[in-house]
């Protein structure tokens, strides 16, 4: 699978732009500047005897010119025009804000569905639903496997019933939803669908995203639940059918949030997100699926952490880098099919329990680089991220900062204003160097695919992360109120407990489901299903929609999976 090769021979930056007469008219300027200016600054007051660099680790100058820094017309391009740099929308901003997409779930469905409302009344502009564990791993509520998980870390959903009371009162034909769910994402999805069927909402009508980017779970974040191949030909099932059935549905966000959490750099985060939404791009186009079928319909996910231009960098050239590649390798047609369209959310991982207060300020900073990076919707960490699920008081908090970002503070005004800047157009063609390298050495080994059952993904961030935790703890790094600024004070955080009545209460609903349901219907349907997994040209979509009619809960829809594909056990990377 070749990643990179996108960028046409012969367009490699120029050393400054115009004439030769001109460059060397300038670096004649830079020259005296340097011995006239700085050199006796320096002198009076030296720079601080440490390295510029980002939070990645990418070396930065003293002063980004022209000489350097060349801001290439053609390259750059226009809003809403290839490749996109700048937006990929012409107003961007003052046409609509971001979506502002809270991120919420805990215990059970009805306290999930109070907090949506809340949300809502509020001013959020979209849901985003958190499940617990037990629901990321396709484990039923009353499983002993679930036992002090249940609703403690996001909505517990395991049957049809709880996503209908998840979502009981609202209007799903006028708001979108986004699920963050990978391994049973196929089922919860379809969990989904039927509760809007119920509504009488045309599947035409639901506009939302799946995140159900199962490559990143290998990489990253751990939750899968079958072997690589077999859980990459679901989520192009969920591709499939989507732009058979669901013209305004996203099947499958590509993350890269939980590749930064797991501590990679911003480099890494924006090659592996690139690398794997090409992978499901080849694939789906494997099946006989033309490109501009399906490729508008694709959306990704990205963190945005602390080195402020950084991230804007990472996001323009996430945007460049995806529009060859849908361009040059992949040959669509369409404009939307190589937009680049994202969500960010703030980093959690940045957040600390020392001083939580401060964490404010860091999502403000964070959320503002997601902004001006272009970003299409964006949820912002409460400040006791680091100590629990969100209050109420810390939800508002993080909402009414984006509202004051797009109200307040004019950067909504004006489309990409960091365009031209020498430093960020250097920064951004650093980016997508990095980017490119990588695309090389995955290249290389075969594939992603490839790539995760050898271990090279898991590896390279076990080493970023290991860089910066070694930092942060020589206080090389500074992280303000940690290892820098500190206080001896107690942390005075109201308190959000979830009880194990969740549990109880899921449970009990669980058992009236199977005690209730017809076990001969149950039975034929999961049998169904199987037979659609051993069959490699069946898309088993239909098959899972039948068995949640017939009642079957989450967990035994993933063991008729895993009787088929079997499960999935990782070995060990250190």
């Amino acid at each position: 699978m070749a990643l990179s090769r996108t960028r046409p021979a012969g367009t490699e930056p120029t050393p400054a732009p115009g004439s030769s007469a001109s460059r060397s008219a300038y670096r004649e300027e830079h020259r005296r500047w340097e011995e006239e200016t700085l050199a006796p600054a320096l002198k009076r007051s030296p720079e601080r005897e440490e390295e510029f660099r980002t939070l990645g680790g990418i070396p930065v100058g003293r002063l980004y010119t022209p000489l350097n820094s060349p801001v290439d017309p053609e390259q750059l391009g226009y809003p809403g025009q290839f490749p996109y740099t700048r937006g990929v929308h012409p107003t961007m901003y003052r046409g609509r804000v971001w979506s502002m997409r809270m991120f919420s779930g805990f215990g059970t469905p009805e306290d999930t569905n109070r907090r949506f409302r809340y949300l809502l009344a509020h001013g959020e502009s979209g849901l985003s639903i958190a499940f617990d564990d037990p629901t990321l791993y396709g484990i039923d509520a009353d499983d002993p496997e679930a036992a002090g998980e249940v609703g403690k870390c996001g909505v517990n959903v395991s049957s049809l019933p709880d996503m209908q009371r998840l979502l009981e009162g609202i209007p799903l034909d006028r708001v979108t939803t986004s699920m963050t769910i990978n391994g049973p994402a196929n089922i919860v999805w379809g969990m989904y669908l039927l509760t809007a069927k119920r509504h009488r909402v045309a599947p035409e009508a639901l506009g939302g995203t799946t995140q159900n980017d199962i490559l990143k779970e290998y990489i990253a974040q751990k939750e899968f639940l079958y072997p690589p191949p077999a859980a990459l030909r679901l989520v192009i099932d969920t591709i499939v059918y989507g732009s058979e059935h669901l013209p305004k549905w996203n099947p499958v966000s590509v993350s890269g949030y939980h590749i930064r959490e797991a501590g990679s750099t911003a480099a890494q985060e924006l090659a592996f997100t690139l690398a794997d939404g090409m992978t499901y791009v080849e694939e789906t186009v494997k099946r006989g699926v033309p490109v501009d079928d399906f490729a508008p319909r694709l959306s990704f996910f990205f963190n945005s952490h602390n080195d402020f231009f950084e991230e804007i960098a990472k996001f323009r050239a996430a945007r460049r880098l995806w529009a060859e590649t849908m361009r040059d390798r992949f040959h669509a047609k369409k404009p939307r099919s190589m937009w680049l369209r994202f969500h960010t959310q703030t980093a959690g991982c940045s957040c600390t329990a020392q001083q939580p207060e401060l964490n404010i300020v860091r999502t403000t900073i964070q959320a503002l680089a997601g902004v001006l990076g272009g970003t299409q919707s964006l949820h912002t960490n409460s400040y006791d991220e680091a100590l629990q699920l969100p209050t109420e008081d810390a939800v508002r908090i993080a909402l009414r900062t984006q509202q004051i970002l797009a109200s307040e503070s004019g950067v909504a005004e004006a489309v990409d204003p960091f365009g031209g800047s020498y430093y960020v157009e250097w920064l951004t063609e650093r980016m997508c160097e990095e980017a490119r390298k990588y695309f090389d050495r995955i290249d290389a080994m075969g594939g992603v695919v490839a790539g995760i059952e050898r271990g090279f993904f898991q590896r390279e961030i076990q080493e970023a992360s290991f860089r910066y935790q070694r930092e942060v703890e020589s206080a090389s790094r500074k992280v303000v109120g940690v290892n820098a600024y500190t206080v001896d004070a107690p942390i005075t955080v109201p308190r959000l407990k979830i009880s194990e009545a969740a549990r109880t209460r899921q449970s009990r609903l669980l058992r009236k489901l199977r005690a209730d349901r017809d076990p001969a219907r149950h039975a034929r349907a999961l049998e169904a299903l199987r037979r659609a997994a051993r069959d490699e040209r069946a898309n088993t979509m239909p098959a899972v929609l039948a068995a949640l009619e017939a009642r079957a809960t989450l967990g035994e829809i993933v063991h008729a999976f895993q009787d088929v594909f079997g499960s999935y056990r990782e070995r060990s990377m250190y």
